[in-house]
């Protein structure tokens, strides 16, 4: 219709209706294009909003299980502790200082949940969330497993090998099966059980702690042993620092309680040890 009056306009040369079909064409199509933009903008902002939420649900999970690992990290550096004590004294108990070189040994690993991050980098959406967020917590978190690094670190460790060489396979075994770990409300571990009590004779129990105090390597790799663990508690702070600073850019205040999340659904089981 607009194209056959111009043409019409245009035959009889009246140059003001043209100019005026011209203005109007000109105003459609911008307005057209500025609602197309509005659309995009309430989409991108509708998406990003949808973005922070998950962001925040999967945050405060990761929240809960970095506080775990740091809880359980803290209980075998107190073991470490008491193992250097319990190899000092020719006298200690035999049962406490296998628990404790045991327990000295654990490692443990929750593995973030990366899906909502690494689908808004991998769309190129970083845009979409509040460059704050991204700035203060969330690149520094995601950028490296922090968690995963250490329980490698761990698991490779001179002390755990040397410790679980001289221990018997059947005491291992007993220690891990009746000296259960502390769970929390989500299933993860947090701790070790307060008491520890297996079955082992005193005999067997004094070879066992006898042999620890003999084997120089013990001693040696419990002070490297020290040395990890501390990073370890450290690395995981400065993890949980990164988390709460992310969820506060983006305006959700962390959990208070660690073994709580945004619903009620059980979080994957750590990492055996």
């Amino acid at each position: 219709m607009i194209l056959r009056r111009f043409t019409a306009n245009l035959r009889r040369q009246d140059w003001t209706a043209v100019a005026v079909e011209l203005v109007v064409v000109v105003i459609g199509v911008f307005l057209g294009v500025q609602a197309s933009n509005w659309n995009q903008a309430r989409a991108d902002a509708q998406l990003g909003r949808d973005y922070a939420k998950r962001l925040v649900h999967d945050l405060d999970a990761d929240l809960a299980d970095v506080r775990a690992e740091g809880a359980y990290y803290s209980a075998v550096l107190k073991s470490v502790r008491k193992t250097d004590e319990l190899l000092r004294e020719p006298d200690s108990d035999p049962r406490e200082l296998v628990v404790n070189a045991y327990r000295a040994t654990e490692i443990m690993y929750n593995p973030p949940v990366r899906a909502t991050w690494d689908q808004i980098v991998s769309s190129g959406h970083l845009g979409l969330l509040p460059a704050r967020a991204v700035e203060s917590g969330l690149s520094k978190y995601f950028a490296f497993d922090t968690a995963l690094d250490t329980y490698n670190t761990g698991r490779d460790s001179g002390y755990r090998k040397t410790v679980r060489e001289v221990i018997p396979l059947d005491m291992q075994i007993a220690i891990h099966k009746t000296c259960s770990d502390v769970r929390d409300a989500r299933g993860n571990i947090t701790s070790f059980a307060e008491y520890c009590d297996f079955e082992a004779g005193p005999v067997e129990l004094k070879a066992v702690a006898a042999a620890l105090r003999g084997d120089p390597e013990v001693a040696a790799s419990l002070r490297y042993q020290y040395s990890f663990v501390v990073n370890a508690t450290l690395n995981l702070g400065r993890m949980r620092d990164n988390i709460e600073d992310a969820l506060e850019a983006l305006g959700a205040a962390p959990q208070s309680t660690a073994g709580t999340t945004p619903d009620s659904t059980p979080a994957s089981a750590s990492t055996p040890r």
